[in-house]
């Protein structure tokens, strides 16, 4: 008995070692590599439209106004970018009605801070435009308050309309947004903007009310925000190697 005990626990011992080399051998068979992919990242001109603001135009009988956008990719984060619009916008209030029209030019860059995976070109980015705008402002018609008769309360109502034309506005303006690709080079964005004025040139004793790209002002504050819908479409002039490492086991 006590020889065929010593013979099982002989055995076994045998068996034990015999797994743990089999293991050991295993796991230094098993070592880490690189495996080099290479993408190939589209650059080009993309060029689109603000369809926010043709939807505006349709809906809204004071306002017609039309953007067109575009950027081109300068290294993996950074664009060039800029939009050339015009819009002709009608304010009207109790005391009166005065209607601007202009065009506008803003030019930048875009940073994008969006890691795409693999061959995605996608953004969430933040840009920096310069603005200018050409625009001309009519007051269609005003009211007079007659403060020497202010029991009756009467007002004197001016009908004819007076140009101010010539007149002009440069500011700067941060955006922050984001353009996804919806199918193979066509691209849906949204963004938003926050506009500072630097100079205008305004009517004698009368504000500009509107300045094209620049939107509303408000009592006479010097800061503007602004929003956007745009879709565009990416225009590949060349492409450039994209390098992905990944790192795997293999036996």
């Amino acid at each position: 008995m006590k020889t065929q005990y010593m013979y099982a626990s002989y055995t076994k011992s045998i068996i034990m070692l015999l797994l743990f080399s089999t293991i050991a051998m295993a796991q230094d068979k098993k070592k880490t590599v690189k495996d080099t992919l290479i993408y190939k990242q589209k650059y080009g001109l993309r060029l689109g439209a603000d369809v926010s603001k043709l939807a505006r135009t349709f809906a809204d009988d004071n306002y017609t106004g039309f953007e067109i956008m575009g950027d081109y990719r300068l290294t993996k984060r950074i664009y060039l970018a800029g939009e050339i619009g015009n819009e002709e916008r009608t304010i009207e209030n109790e005391v009166l009605s005065n209607t601007t029209k202009g065009s506008y030019f803003k030019g930048g860059i875009d940073l994008n801070f969006y890691k795409n995976w693999l061959d995605m070109e996608n953004m969430i980015y933040i840009g920096f435009r310069g603005g200018a705008s050409t625009f001309s402002q009519t007051l269609n018609n005003y009211s007079i308050y007659n403060v020497y008769n202010q029991y009756w309360n009467e007002q004197f109502n001016v009908e004819e309309g007076t140009e101010f034309s010539g007149l002009t506005a440069i500011w700067a303006e941060i955006i922050v947004g984001i353009k996804a690709e919806l199918f193979n080079n066509f691209y849906a964005g949204i963004n938003a903007q926050l506009k500072g004025l630097i100079t205008e040139t305004a009517p004698d004793n009368f504000e500009n009310l509107y300045i094209p790209g620049f939107n509303r002002t408000y009592d006479s504050g010097r800061f503007g925000v602004g929003f956007g819908f745009n879709l565009s479409y990416l225009v590949p002039i060349f492409k450039k190697d994209k390098v992905v490492v990944q790192e795997k086991e293999k036996e």
